[in-house]
């Protein structure tokens, strides 16, 4: 479904725009996928309201068949990227698993907030994004994903995701389009 509406009390989610996720192969251009993020980032702050900023430290425990990096990881590999529009004031949340609300206080934070509604952005659309985006649906949040401001390592797991899994958990558009919405609710809101 096409993004129609943004809630009065909408987070901006940026998932694992960090320097180790940086250095991947994705799909689309990482930098255009930073410069759509920090589009929103600008105007979610423009308009007070929430800003997340998500980093992974690692990966739930269990067996699976894909490899995992391990060793010694390099100092900063968890650190946000430097491009990224950050402020001080924005909520950060280390995770170690895929979505953003496992054992991380993302959903009390939220709604101590009276946020109802996200919009996620960032790297991998299969992985981090999705995960977190399914997680925001199980919490009861209207989600909204901005396709242009993610990527993956794969097209077709891109695609699954933004065709087949956020139609049924959410609406999908443009960074531009939820900008409009912005727009319309900066009206909207002071009705």
């Amino acid at each position: 479904m096409t993004v129609t509406a943004l809630d009065q009390t909408t987070a901006l989610i940026v998932v694992d725009l960090q320097q180790s996720v940086s250095l991947l192969p994705t799909q689309h251009s990482f930098s255009g996928i930073v410069e759509n993020t920090n589009l929103l980032v600008d105007a979610f702050h423009a308009r007070g309201l929430p800003v997340v900023f998500v980093t992974v430290e690692g990966g739930a425990p269990g067996r699976n068949e894909a490899r995992r990096p391990g060793g010694q990881r390099p100092d900063g590999w968890a650190d946000l990227i430097p491009e990224l529009h950050w402020l001080p004031e924005d909520i950060g949340v280390v995770k170690h698993t895929w979505g953003a609300f496992t054992k991380t206080g993302l959903h009390d934070k939220l709604a101590a907030l009276g946020v109802t509604q996200v919009v996620i952005v960032g790297v991998a659309t299969s992985a981090g994004v999705e995960s977190t985006a399914r997680q925001a649906h199980e919490h009861g949040y209207n989600v909204t994903l901005a396709t242009d401001a993610m990527s993956d390592m794969s097209i077709e797991t891109h695609e699954n995701s933004v065709t087949r899994i956020f139609p049924r958990i959410g609406e999908t558009g443009t960074t531009q389009e939820i900008l409009n919405l912005l727009d319309t609710h900066l009206l909207d809101t002071r009705d």
